[in-house]
């Protein structure tokens, strides 16, 4: 038989203990953590100057004021280039991973238990070694073979990443506490699923980037599109509920959010398509150490006539239509960003409404927190490196010859030959030996 003990605490407090498996640790089962409510920390500028509203309309404003300052910005860091974006998605990351990890000590801190919040940072910083460290040995190849330091860290990174790992694996082990096991191998697979959440889909971010930063701008832009989009056809015609995740979304809203955005991804990819500094790849140069974004536009980025369909052509009167292939992506992109991107969404208003809070924190005024702005971001960056690598990406020369170039001489002898024999037998050797005549 079962023993269970029940026992009514001086403040009315039921506390069950089943098996030798004390409250404390059934809590993080069955009981909803008591998540501080942030304050309201609106500017005092806008408080007076919307105090005769009622609050749906201050809200309104609210959310319309700071959305604009936050496009604005958005404008100014891509201006400022590459670099600055890569720095801007780094901070944005350890924001949003700090306000979940605080919602998680929030929970944990109550049992005084050490170390939770010490190995949620370490593991932040292990993660963000071994993929920068990645992307610096794949995207900076010949910088880190010229310098001694840097090619020993390159060729040892992943054992060093995870002896770095191996190590706060041992911490938290040792950390364990009697009568709380439970409790903190759940903090264990907090920390484990936000770094998967955050810094995976993050990173991804920033390979985007390097593909052309046309591939980072429209579909940030896109779910920002959907965003207002969806906010202000909601706010205006909405009446029948979405989801009950998030009761004040609306049908009405979702739809006008879609055709939106699939417009604006249209006409966004036709304005950015025709600029080289948006369509090339971002490549670091060697000789004047610094990130050049300079190339000749592939076909994706050319204007092609397509055939229209009868159906439209009988509408229009048009035979053909003269876009970008790439605007033919954005569709893509946006109908992903309307449909699915909101899903992101929604898994944070569960997740939420799991801890009873309204907001992951109070940063930017009527919107919440970092975390409450990109939620959709980070699965929108998940969908546009996963098509990008099926649908876009082909070898790459530069760094195939980055690679032979960091082989002994007689690997790359060998490597001469073989493909020196292989362009005689597709008869392509000849050929180019007549042309350099």
């Amino acid at each position: 038989l079962r023993v269970v003990r029940v026992r009514v605490g001086s403040d009315s407090e039921l506390k069950v203990e089943k098996d030798g498996v004390s409250d404390n640790e059934s809590k993080v089962d069955s009981g909803v953590p008591e998540v501080p409510v942030p304050p309201d920390d609106t500017p005092e500028v806008l408080n007076k100057a919307l105090s005769g509203l009622s609050s749906r309309w201050k809200n309104w404003w609210v959310r319309g004021i700071l959305t604009l300052a936050m496009i604005s910005f958005f404008f100014f860091i891509i201006y400022l280039g590459p670099m600055v974006l890569m720095m801007i998605v780094l901070c944005v990351q350890i924001k949003c991973f700090h306000e979940i990890i605080t919602i998680g000590y929030s929970v944990y801190h109550s049992y005084h238990l050490p170390w939770f919040r010490t190995l949620s940072w370490y593991f932040l910083l292990c993660v963000n070694y071994f993929f920068y460290g990645e992307t610096v040995t794949d995207y900076f190849f010949t910088l880190v073979q010229r310098e001694e330091p840097l090619r020993i860290l390159s060729k040892y990174h992943r054992f060093i990443s995870f002896a770095l790992y191996l190590t706060g694996f041992c911490m938290f082990v040792l950390s364990l506490v009697k009568k709380h096991y439970r409790l903190q191998f759940y903090m264990f697979g907090w920390t484990h699923v936000t770094l998967l959440i955050v810094v995976t889909q993050s990173h991804l971010i920033i390979h985007n980037l390097f593909e052309g930063m046309i591939w980072f701008i429209v579909p940030i832009s896109c779910v920002i599109c959907n965003d207002i989009m969806a906010y202000m056809f909601g706010f205006f015609f909405g009446r029948t509920p979405l989801i009950k995740l998030s009761p004040k979304k609306t049908w009405e809203g979702f739809i006008g959010g879609f055709f939106s955005t699939i417009v604006f991804g249209i006409m966004l990819s036709y304005v950015m398509a025709g600029y080289r500094c948006f369509v090339c790849p971002v490549e670091f140069n060697n000789d004047s150490n610094s990130f050049q974004v300079d190339c000749e536009p592939s076909d994706l980025f050319q204007l092609q006539d397509y055939a229209l369909p009868s159906v439209l052509e009988s509408v229009t009167g048009w035979t053909t239509v003269r876009l970008y292939p790439f605007q033919i992506h954005s569709i893509a992109l946006s109908t992903f960003a309307s449909i699915v991107g909101p899903f992101g969404g929604f898994f944070a208003s569960g997740f939420k409404r799991a801890f009873k809070i309204k907001d992951f924190a109070n940063t930017i005024p009527g919107h919440g927190g970092i975390m409450d702005r990109f939620d959709c971001q980070y699965l929108m960056a998940t969908f546009v490196n996963v098509y990008i690598a099926s649908f876009i990406r082909g070898p790459n020369p530069s760094k195939v010859i980055q690679q032979l170039l960091a082989l002994r001489a007689d690997q790359q002898l060998h490597i001469f030959n073989s493909l020196k024999a292989h362009l005689i037998e597709k008869g392509l050797l000849p050929a180019l030996e007549e042309a350099a005549a």
